[in-house]
């Protein structure tokens, strides 16, 4: 059969060995699932789910008990007052953005305490001009990077002692930086190091790809609020949209009048038969997570095998379920990402090229055979053609499938 699926011995060979070595790894993730799948069914007890939460509504979808029941139990699993979870969130940037400008006004200022955001924040902020950004509305923009894979805590103490600061943004994954992802250990110094000097600040964490990874989230460490997107860890690869806004209930409430209108908030918002989907997600999310996490250890360890230089290595402590790998090669990039694209379900016999894609500032390369558009809980691959030529892989519906998208991809490689 794998001779079948194009994978030769030499990648067998490689792959049984890297899958031996990565065992006691696994291990820990078996213990984190059961974990995390415990946290999720009594959410679900806790709030009695059955059959009549499935239940659909349309228009301005008035008295959902579904919808409320759901957003009832997402705070619950992420330790959080209240959430806003809705299909109509296009994206998690999207979520990110209502969040922004719910909780932000014109002289406000808005600080970024792990360098700058992802691609896509950066019309939104204002860093690439857009008539419609915080910037056009007068919202100041501030960042402090990273030093040395870590937070400058002194200049961030300093900074934020002025109390002039209205939110500070951490973002936990890497985004298309160079950086390692943010553990959890790290937040939780770096709030209370906010907290020392002040207590009003508003701090807000883009969870994206980070849900799950851990047995704690943001919100059990003092994160006022978290973001995140359906298609990603909590979605579990059935939710077909959607994202989630989780924290302090007034942050939550000023969230949902942005994203419907003032004096509506969460009261509106039709599910048009969704909530069996989101809910069977979340259900199934420790799981698929579980397999992400699995499929980037071996990824990691195999193509350390080869020579590469992955980001984290296969042993070392994760916070989300992106895998980089370092090429320093055009070629070998592109070639990795189209091999991703080859092992997936969906649409594997296109090969993806280098494009302009919107929201992005290089041109990128997306891998994503998916049976949603964008899911990235799904394996994928994507990468800006830039310098060292990094890919950024993740998500792995089940470890098995995670498993042979990554041998395609490094056959695709071994044949250069």
């Amino acid at each position: 059969m794998y001779e079948q699926f194009g994978i030769s011995q030499q990648t067998i060979e490689l792959a049984n060995k890297a899958q031996q070595a990565v065992q006691p790894e696994f291990e820990k993730i078996n213990k984190l699932c059961e974990y995390n799948s415990l946290k999720v069914l009594n959410a679900f007890q806790k709030y009695n789910i059955s059959d009549i939460h499935f239940n659909s509504t349309t228009g301005y979808g008035y008295s959902d008990i579904g919808r409320d029941t759901i957003e009832k139990v997402f705070a619950e699993v992420l330790n959080a007052q209240d959430s806003l979870v809705r299909s109509q969130f296009i994206s998690g940037t999207h979520a990110l953005t209502v969040s922004l400008f719910a909780f932000l006004r014109p002289n406000d200022t808005f600080l970024s305490i792990s360098g700058k955001p992802y691609d896509t924040l950066d019309e939104v902020i204002g860093i690439v001009e857009n008539e419609s950004s915080l910037r056009a509305h007068l919202v100041k923009y501030e960042q402090i990077d990273m030093i040395n894979n870590d937070f400058d805590y002194d200049k961030i103490e300093s900074r934020v002692a002025k109390n002039d600061i209205r939110l500070i943004e951490i973002q936990r994954s890497r985004g298309y930086s160079l950086r390692d992802s943010i553990t959890l250990d790290k937040i939780e110094k770096v709030i209370k190091t906010i907290r020392k000097v002040n207590q009003n600040v508003i701090i807000m964490v883009d969870n994206c790809y980070g849900e799950m990874v851990e047995t704690i989230e943001p919100t059990d460490i003092g994160a006022d609020v978290i973001v995140g997107s359906l298609i990603k860890n909590l979605g579990g690869g059935i939710a077909p949209n959607g994202a989630y806004i989780a924290g302090k209930k007034e942050l939550v409430d000023l969230a949902a009048q942005r994203l419907t209108a003032p004096g509506l908030g969460k009261e509106v918002g039709p599910t048009l038969g969704i909530n069996k989907q989101i809910l069977q997600g979340l259900y199934f999310a420790p799981h698929v997570v579980a397999s992400s996490l699995k499929t980037a250890i071996f990824a990691s360890k195999l193509l350390e095998d080869l020579g590469y230089e992955p980001n984290p290595k296969y042993n070392e402590k994760r916070s989300d379920i992106v895998q980089t790998i370092t090429f320093h090669n055009e070629q070998k990039l592109i070639k990795f990402c189209q091999g991703i694209q080859m092992g997936s379900p969906i649409d594997s016999s296109s090969i993806p090229e280098p494009w302009d894609m919107p929201g992005y500032t290089d041109k990128v390369i997306m891998a994503a055979g998916a049976f949603t558009q964008g899911s990235s809980i799904e394996l994928s691959c994507d990468a800006p053609i830039r310098q060292p030529y990094v890919a950024f892989m993740q998500g792995g519906l089940t470890y098995e499938y995670g498993k042979l998208g990554v041998l395609k991809a490094v056959q695709r490689l071994l044949e250069i």
